[in-house]
């Protein structure tokens, strides 16, 4: 029955859902239709609101970028290729293929969302060698590993929580930080953490498409994609000249690479002794980079390398300041506050938490950052429970902002199933040398985004911090 479900949402899907960008487009002008009749905006002022936000996610678009091309990188370095080799080795089937990767790219992604790289390329080269693996499936359940990230250490609401002066505290809504022990480290959380990594491989083995004729990886690839392309190494020698040169010894030395990684290496040991186990996008990369570098052992070849990972993100960049274009529209006219306002004034002491999880799926869908909403719909929310909490005692007002921002984010990352910004980490990856859209894997996402929207409604009402 549930097989039977998902693949009608993935056929209704492939007829309505309109590519990454249309959706951009089509959220743009609702956006902007909403400001003008609900925010009473000017059309000037929506316009300029617009603007003034479609560039300022350019620094989180370029580390969405270079997550993407540094993680591909690593993958294409000898070293990988031989340790996924020996990986298939007990990995033989369809349905261990999908299992494997759900758990593995779960946990994956509780160190960091930007580790969904990772789980793309260990999946990619799985569907390469099993015969029988439905790869716009595979690519679902990858994606799907991405809500992870929530519950884990890179969870951008609870940290900005335990930030020193962060905007919450500088606009008096806080009065003080609000420990991780209130919102990761909560036993919501933890609970939370084994329903990620226990369900889903449960769940999408009753989701399994019974028919893979023409879905396979081998079948959807442009023909001659993996077979003509000449290795790294070759290239990388095809690039010398016929006579000894000190330009090639340059371009081809390992100890530039080996001296550089020592100095990457030395900084990367001060960082997480200065800050503790600080996982966030800027030392993600940076060890990226670090790490690609060393593990293709010259310049030469990590430069091929970055090229090759590069080729398939013009989506990520040109969709990206479209989508802080929404932001802007949402943040400066009002329009955003207002549709928060509007879903937090039916809380209660017994609701609150439901509606803002709610909010923050609602929200995510003109928003899908998590800290971009959180600037948004945080200050509202706050003051919201607050005034819901006034009267009880300073721990217990704490734990109950700790359980609605945990509640927003929640909401915020589920949503991503049906909201397709975010799957432009996968398709980079995993759609290189495929024509698949959005469309053509979001369908399988429905089911799980139904069973998982129940359960964690019901956890974050009943489940206690």
């Amino acid at each position: 029955m549930l097989t039977k479900l998902g693949e009608k949402f993935t056929d209704i899907f492939q007829k309505y859902m309109p590519s990454a960008f249309v959706f951009a487009i089509l959220l743009t002008l609702i956006a902007a239709l909403g400001a003008y009749f609900w925010a009473d905006a000017s059309p000037v002022k929506i316009i300029k609101s617009w603007y003034n936000g479609f560039f300022e996610l350019l620094k989180f678009g370029m580390q969405i970028v270079l997550i993407i091309i540094t993680g591909f990188s690593i993958a294409l370095s000898p070293k990988i290729k031989r340790g996924i080799e020996k990986l298939t080795v007990y990995i033989k089937t369809p349905k261990q293929v999908y299992m494997f990767v759900l758990v593995v790219g779960t946990l994956l992604s509780f160190v960091s969302f930007g580790w969904i790289v990772i789980t793309c390329l260990l999946a990619r080269e799985l569907a390469l060698r099993v015969k029988g693996v439905n790869y716009p499936f595979l690519i679902a359940c990858t994606y799907f590993t991405f809500g992870g990230w929530v519950s884990g250490l890179s969870s951008s609401i609870p940290l900005l929580l335990n930030t020193n002066d962060n905007f919450l505290i500088e606009k008096n809504v806080l009065s003080n930080v609000i420990s991780t022990s209130f919102t990761l480290g909560s036993t919501l959380n933890l609970l939370m953490i084994a329903v990620f990594v226990l369900l889903p491989p449960i769940l999408f083995l009753f989701l399994i498409p019974k028919n893979t004729t023409g879905k396979e990886l081998k079948d959807l690839l442009k023909p001659g994609y993996e077979s003509q392309e000449e290795s790294i190494e070759e290239e990388a020698e095809s690039f010398k000249l016929p006579i000894k040169a000190i330009s090639d010894t340059l371009n081809n030395t390992f100890l530039l690479s080996i001296l550089i990684f020592a100095m990457g290496l030395t900084y990367i040991v001060i960082h997480f002794v200065e800050n503790g186990f600080d996982v966030n996008l800027n030392i993600m990369i940076f060890i990226f980079l670090m790490l690609g570098l060393l593990m293709h052992k010259t310049p030469m070849r990590y430069s091929i390398a970055m090229k090759r990972a590069s080729n398939n993100i013009s989506g990520v960049l040109f969709q990206y300041p479209f989508y802080a274009g929404i932001m802007g529209i949402m943040m400066y006219t009002g329009v955003g506050e207002q549709l928060t306002d509007a879903l937090l004034s039916v809380m209660t002491i017994d609701t609150y938490p439901f509606y803002a999880y709610l909010t923050g799926g609602v929200v995510n869908f003109a928003i899908p950052s998590a800290g971009g909403e959180f600037a948004v719909v945080g200050p509202s929310m706050i003051e919201a429970v607050k005034d819901i909490g006034a009267g009880l005692p300073p721990d217990q007002v704490t734990a109950m902002v700790s359980r609605a921002s945990l509640s927003v984010a929640y909401g915020e990352s589920l949503s991503n199933m049906l909201q397709p910004f975010f799957i432009l980490l996968v398709l980079p990856v995993m759609g290189a040398g495929v024509k698949l859209q959005a469309r053509d894997i979001m369908g399988y996402l429905v089911v799980p985004f139904i069973i998982f929207f129940i359960i964690q409604a019901l956890m974050v009402l009943y489940v206690p911090l």
